[in-house]
């Protein structure tokens, strides 16, 4: 029988202390950008107006958070699961109505004191647990076509939703269900076919149209070459080669041009196309027209990055040392606090550093995959599935980006960068899962 007044009976305290040394290590890196030496520093983290005392305030309340959840019964999560996803699509759209615009996105909910809410943090839990829950049912079998596209659905929706708010970093996080749905049972040419998609996508900004047409005919040539003999027997192995290269074409010639000059904007086109070391015109744009009809001028967006690039780079293989740096300490990297928060650490600790951190990270995703394998129950598994598989994205696009090898999409760092919405999802998320695990011998539907 389980015994609620112990909190701690089989919960993962190995789970508990990482996340603990890297909410620590998160408040120490704002503190390490933000801090000035001729001001008292206690004083500082106690006043509340600074962001690593505030970064402190927030820890504090996910604490109390955490603690009500593993004293919450599992079968909470699986009774309101479809509710609360139902309540987070209703949030994210309350913001086109009272949402506040922060950074050219409105995707804020402002909730008194200072602080805002961003409903689209909140829905990746609700939509882990909507997709567990779905998973999970005893009618759900997903080797079938309309389970499939159910389970995309319940991913999908919030994304476009996160498009429409402008945060098309938060949008790519929902991409990573996929990894969940996969262990699942999703068809691997799903999988294939967005790897394909993306490939295609980055040889479009990096090749002429017509060498890049030209290519895709001379494979489709050489496979239908290869394929010769099959294709006297079955015409159908022709008809779906010449469709699969008029899809590659159409999309290289319209598709891909189409999104990048009238879905995104020309910040997010040009940080895309910064990434393959590419100018991109701001004058194709058409979400860049101003209404006095002034035409956009071409503006190179890798700023940012350059100067994180200095930053981590100077840290060298020991670092700079604590409170010693000069580039995060002098304001140079913008958004140091938050999406480049990275950046403190590469140049304080340097290569060395950075790498001890990073195993800090690869042992807690260990930790999840080698919790979720043990679960008995579907709901349990699928859901820490989903935790492992954004944490992953969340870690491998931000600190890609602060490298030059993503695109700058504006992804948080993991209980790491400043912020209390950021810091509360990823609290809820691994503490929802230390409680299921704790029942692991229940099967929760």
């Amino acid at each position: 029988m389980n015994n609620r007044n112990n909190i701690s009976q089989g919960v993962d305290w190995t789970i508990i202390w990482l996340y603990a040394i890297l909410v620590l290590i998160g408040i120490l890196c704002i503190f390490m950008v933000e801090y000035r030496t001729d001001t008292d520093w206690l004083q500082t983290f106690l006043s509340g107006k600074t962001n690593y005392s505030r970064q402190l305030i927030f820890a504090g309340l996910c604490t109390i958070i955490a603690t009500f959840i593993l004293l919450t019964d599992s079968k909470l999560f699986t009774a309101l699961a479809n509710l609360l996803y139902a309540f987070g699509i209703l949030l994210m759209l309350a913001t086109f109505v009272f949402g506040r615009n922060i950074s050219g996105s409105k995707s804020w909910i402002p909730i008194g004191g200072g602080f805002n809410l961003q409903p689209a943090e909140l829905c990746k839990i609700f939509t882990a647990l909507a997709l567990a829950k779905f998973l999970s049912r005893q009618e759900t079998d997903f080797s079938k076509l309309k389970s499939q596209l159910i389970a995309g659905l319940i991913v999908v929706a919030p994304a476009v939703l996160s498009i429409l708010q402008h945060e098309l970093g938060l949008a790519l996080v929902y991409s990573a269900f996929l990894m969940a749905m996969y262990r699942e049972g999703l068809p691997a040419q799903i999988l294939i076919f967005a790897s394909s998609f993306g490939i295609l996508v980055i040889a479009t900004l990096i090749l002429d149209p017509n060498i890049l047409a030209l290519a895709l005919t001379i494979i489709a040539g050489i496979i239908f070459f290869l394929v010769r003999k099959q294709n006297r027997k079955s015409k159908s192995l022709l008809v779906m080669i010449v469709s699969i290269w008029l899809l590659c074409v159409g999309t290289q010639r319209f598709v891909v041009p189409y999104i990048f000059n009238n879905v995104l904007e020309c910040y997010q086109s040009t940080r895309i196309y910064s990434m393959v070391g590419r100018e991109y015109d701001c004058t194709l744009n058409k979400k860049s027209e101003r209404k006095s009809g002034e035409k956009a001028v071409r503006k190179p967006d890798d700023y940012n990055v350059r100067q994180s690039k200095i930053a981590i780079g100077s840290g060298g293989l020991t670092g700079r040392g604590f409170l010693k740096g000069t580039q995060t300490r002098g304001k140079y990297v913008p958004e140091q606090h938050t999406d480049f928060i990275f950046t403190s650490l590469g140049e304080a600790f340097g290569f060395t550093g950075c790498v001890i951190f990073l195993s800090i990270y690869l042992f807690l995703l260990y930790r999840i995959v080698r919790m979720a394998e043990r679960q008995r129950s579907t709901f349990s598994r699928v859901y820490a599935y989903s935790v492992a598989s954004i944490l992953f994205f969340h870690i491998a696009v931000n600190v890609s980006m602060t490298i030059g090898l993503f695109p700058i999409v504006g992804i948080p760092l993991p209980l790491i960068s400043y912020g209390g919405s950021s810091l509360l999802t990823f609290t809820v998320l691994i503490f929802i899962l230390l409680r299921l695990d704790a029942d692991r011998q229940m099967v929760l539907r």
